[in-house]
Formats: C-alpha cells, sequence, structure tokens
C-alpha cells in the first residue's frame, strides 16, 4: 500500500470538510459535490505550485464552492444565528490562512469550524437568492 503524501491528504480533508458542510445543509446533490470535486482538481495545481500553502487549502475549496453556489443557486451556507433582515451567508475566516472557520461578520461571531456546521445548528439553512 503507497503511503499517501501531504498534498493527497489535504485535498481529502478538505473536500471531507466541505462535503460535510453541504450534506448539514442538505444541498449535497449531484451538481454541487461536482462543484467541490471541480475545486479540488483546480486546488490541487495550486498547491503543487505553493506546497506551503497545503493547510490553507480547505478553507479556499469552500471559498471556491461558494463561489460557484452564488452564480448557480444562492448564497450558501446561510447565517443561522441572524434571525431578522434579509438573509446573509457566513463567510470562511480566515480568507488564507490555517483552521478555517465559518464567521458571520454581520454579528461578529464565530458560528462554526469548516466541516462543523450541522453541528452548529445551520443544517436547514438552503440557499438564499443572490
Amino acid at each position: 500500500m503507497t503511503p499517501i503524501t501531504p498534498l493527497e491528504q489535504a485535498l481529502h480533508t478538505a473536500r471531507a470538510l466541505v462535503l460535510a458542510d453541504l450534506a448539514a445543509g442538505e444541498v449535497a446533490e449531484p451538481d454541487v459535490v461536482s462543484m467541490v470535486e471541480a475545486s479540488v482538481v483546480e486546488r490541487r495545481w495550486w498547491v503543487e505550485q505553493w506546497p506551503e500553502g497545503s493547510g490553507y487549502v480547505a478553507g479556499l475549496v469552500a471559498q471556491d464552492v461558494q463561489d460557484a453556489l452564488l452564480e448557480s443557486y444562492g448564497r450558501w451556507p446561510l447565517c443561522p444565528v441572524c434571525g431578522g433582515g434579509d438573509p446573509h451567508a457566513l463567510e470562511v475566516e480566515p480568507e488564507l490562512g490555517p483552521d478555517p472557520q465559518w464567521v458571520c461578520h454581520k454579528a461578529g461571531v464565530r458560528v462554526a469550524a469548516l466541516g462543523s456546521l450541522g453541528a452548529a445548528g445551520a443544517a436547514d439553512d438552503g440557499f438564499a437568492s443572490s
């Protein structure tokens, strides 16, 4: 059995974390999963060019999927913290750094670590039109 490389481990982890959050919101449909796979393919090249950035790839994949979903479906994941007003999406913090978190900038709070939206009560977040 061939050992898994740090690059492959980072990509598999990124895929798993983003898919967990999509599944928590019940939006992990085949076309959405294809968006995740497309991002992983693109980020593979990015990490091959900058191996020191492997710790950042999960947050970047999450942002890529967010952007792709915005174009196709609407904002995701919706903030479970703010009850009133216009629905808004959580954002990944840091934008380029390790230990990515979903945060609500409107309320100024950390909602969940990437991959943990289901545990944060964001399971029914769906989409909001852009």
